[in-house]
This record gives C-alpha cells, structure tokens and sequence, in this order.
C-alpha cells in the first residue's frame, strides 16, 4: 500500500501545525494550507520531501476544489482530511453586524463543507474527516454565541455526514479542543487586566488542572485518521480535561 495523504487546513501555525507534525510522524505524505506563504513554507521546510505546502483562501470560489486536486496531483491519492481553519470571534449577540456574521460563517462552516465536498469525492480508497470543533459546540459562553454556532454546524454536520459518506468508506468524526496552549491563546491571556489570576481561573474549571496542549489535540487526530479508529464515525471526541463533563 503506498503511503497514505492528508489534507490539514489552516496548518501554518497552532494547533494545525501540531498536527501536521503528527500525522507526518505517523508516516503519511501531509498537505499543508493556508494563506501566509512565509509561514506555510516554514512549515513545509520542517519535514522534507512528504509535505507540501498550498497556498489558499478556502473562502475563495473554486478553493476546495483546487486543494483537494492538487493533493492527489502531489502524492497520488487522498485518504484524510482534518477540516481545522477558523476565524475566531468575540462580540455581544446583539452588536455583532450582520456582514460580520456571513465572514464568521463562510470562514468557520461553509469553506469547511466546501472541503468535505470536494474531498470526499476524490477518496477512491475510502477514508476519514476529521473536523476540529470546540467546547464551545456543546456549552454557552457569553460573548462567543456566534463562535459557537459556527462549530455547533460542524459538529451536527459531523454526525450526518458519518451516515451519508458511510456508503464510501469515508468515516466522518470531530475533535472538540477546550482551552489550548497556542499563541492565540498566550496573546488573549496577555489582553486580560491581571492575566496570571485569568490563567489560575481557567485552569481552575478543568477538573485534569492544565489546559491542553496542540499535542494533545493531534494525538486525538491521529487516532481518527488511524486504522484502529476504522469502526468509528459520527463522534465527537471532547479533548477538554474533563470540561464539559462537569
């Protein structure tokens, strides 16, 4: 069998490059995306000749098409997609302009469809999505409504689409990260008036005590794109500390 190919999009920093370094330790051919092309190749640099960078706005007409093609083009066939670009979004529900809301969307929910799409149409041999949601799929938060109505779309996308695609062999799951030690979250904790007391507090509410790291989220990634998650589809794994369950 010759070596498997993912997609990871939204990949250059964070959690995605985590898992790009993962799946590409676990010995698959790896295409990274997203739109800063000095950071993309950064990425690309670090592990040789089985990855590939591809520049792309997913937002942008024909772009998950184009990704998809050119993954097959690069490495011969795709077999996992890790549905991980975002926008993140902080406002009052009733502020929010509406022209503000459509980007959310477009960014969070309907580029991702547009790469499942695209994607699983071109899954010869069968093979899994992974979309990355968040907590905040599952639980209120104030300020972060929209936010969570975006991830809350994947998430009950994620279950249907584990019972359309079945019929394909493509298994369809979702990672739900709670807080993740990234530099997204290093420059909100820097914003708070007395961030080392934030960071107390936030830790305080994960029954594990610590936030997550990106490499715990990917160790979850790579289990679903594995073959010994080959009976499993329609979930959602919560990579919270035990958040949610409380």
């Amino acid at each position: 069998m010759s070596r498997r190919t993912a997609i990871v999009t939204g990949s250059t920093s964070g959690i995605g490059h985590e898992i790009v370094r993962r799946l590409h330790a676990d010995g698959l051919n790896v295409v990274i995306t997203g739109r800063d092309k000095d950071r993309g190749e950064q990425v690309r640099e670090e592990f040789g000749p089985h990855a590939a960078f591809v520049p792309l706005d997913l937002i942008s007409t024909g772009a998950p098409a184009q990704l998809a093609e050119r993954a097959i083009e690069l490495f011969g066939r795709l077999d996992v997609v890790v549905n991980n670009a975002a926008m993140d979004h902080t406002d009052d529900l009733l502020e929010a302009p509406i022209e503000e809301v459509r980007r959310l969307f477009e960014v969070n929910t309907i580029a991702a469809i547009g790469v499942i799409q695209e994607s699983a149409k071109r899954m010869d041999h069968g093979g899994a999505i992974i979309n990355i949601t968040s907590r905040l799929a599952s639980i209120g938060v104030p300020t972060m409504s929209l936010y969570s109505a975006t991830k809350g779309a994947i998430k009950a996308l994620t279950t249907a689409a584990a019972v359309e695609l079945a019929p394909r062999n493509i298994r369809v799951n979702a990672v739900a990260p709670g807080m993740t030690r990234t530099p997204l979250y290093d420059a909100w904790v820097k914003k708070q008036l007395d961030p080392e007391q934030t960071e107390r507090d936030v830790v305080e509410a994960i029954p594990l005590g610590r936030l997550a790291s990106p490499a715990d989220v990917a160790a979850a990634v790579s289990f679903l794109a594995s073959e010994d998650a080959c009976y499993i589809t329609g979930v959602s794994i919560a990579i919270d500390g035990g958040y949610t369950a409380r």
